[in-house]
């Protein structure tokens, strides 16, 4: 297959584990791992590259869950020729490789309000496909417009109202990697913007598992979203609520446990596998279902194939 390939500038690498770049630090291999050394580099090896070749935007892994048969794509997974922050006016434009913390900090360094990000793991690129969002803050609230490079290779520039977010969803067109994303920020102070920053940081280290190995939520919460993503917290049902009324906070299975500090956060505590976390994790959905009716949605995503048995 590699006779196939355009040579990339970056670096492509074939059957490579993926475990190594998930937060949860489970996963089997990629067919390939691609990371290119800058859009152009992208751009030329997605064109040329065999129609029946399936292509993965990957992020920092800090949502997601490769099962342990690994994937059969090309992953692209981008660097530093992908996490420049730019200031202009009231934008920020960032790589879609930027850590959403980092965003966040060096908007409210030019007194612009993007401290929503500064708790969100992860990268722009991947915010942008989730609409990420906490504190009642969207990504759908601020972003103006994403580069993308399509399948086929192609450089485009797509409005935010073309990418329908809604809550923790958007939609890209397949196979498309986006590569940076243009937000229209709020006006700050800066001395306020941080000082926001650091009691959301310690609110989120008081009351979630940061130091264990996660992925964040695992499940959305069951109702009270809007279709524009944003939500109204004071009448929202909260997965943690449910997942502890079934009982399951605390629970195992294997290497996997649902967290005793926050029970909407599958981690793994030690030898895990892809299969366990995501069986613990249906076992959950059905524990819910069977307690109060409620059907919890995976906002963890899965991917790739179960391991050969």
């Amino acid at each position: 297959m590699t006779q196939t390939f355009p040579t990339p500038r970056g670096t492509l690498t074939p059957n490579r584990t993926l475990s190594d770049l998930t937060w949860l630090r489970v996963g089997g291999p990629a067919d390939w791992l691609f990371q290119p050394a800058d859009a152009e580099d992208l751009a030329a090896l997605l064109a040329g590259l065999p129609a029946d070749v399936a292509v993965f935007p990957m992020g920092v892994g800090s949502n997601l869950i490769v099962r342990d048969g690994g994937i059969r794509a090309l992953v692209v997974r981008l660097g530093r020729g992908f996490n420049g922050i730019e200031i202009a006016g009231d934008r920020v434009i960032a790589g879609a490789a930027a850590l959403d913390a980092h965003v966040a900090r060096k908007a409210a360094e030019a007194g612009l309000d993007l401290t929503f990000l500064r708790t969100i793991p992860g990268s722009i690129g991947g915010a942008v496909r989730m609409n990420a969002g906490c504190y009642g803050h969207y990504v759908a609230d601020v972003l103006e417009e994403i580069q993308i490079i399509t399948r086929a290779g192609q450089t485009e520039t797509l409005p935010a109202a073309a990418l329908n977010l809604r809550y923790r969803q958007s939609d890209l067109p397949e196979g498309a990697v986006v590569t940076r994303a243009t937000f229209r920020a709020p006006k700050g102070d800066p001395a306020v913007l941080e000082a926001r920053m650091a009691d959301q940081l310690a609110k989120r280290d008081a009351s979630q598992p940061t130091r264990d190995r996660s992925a964040g939520s695992t499940f959305r919460n069951p109702v009270g979203h809007s279709s524009t993503g944003r939500a109204d917290d004071s009448h929202e049902l909260k997965a943690w609520k449910v997942i502890d009324d079934a009982g399951m906070r605390g629970a195992r299975l294997g290497g996997a446990q649902m967290s005793e500090m926050h029970s909407n956060f599958l981690i793994n505590a030690g030898g895990a596998t892809a299969a366990d976390l995501e069986n613990l994790g249906e076992e959950v959905r059905k524990r819910v279902f069977q307690n109060s009716g409620i059907t919890l949605e995976w906002e963890i995503m899965r991917v790739g194939e179960p391991a050969a048995k």
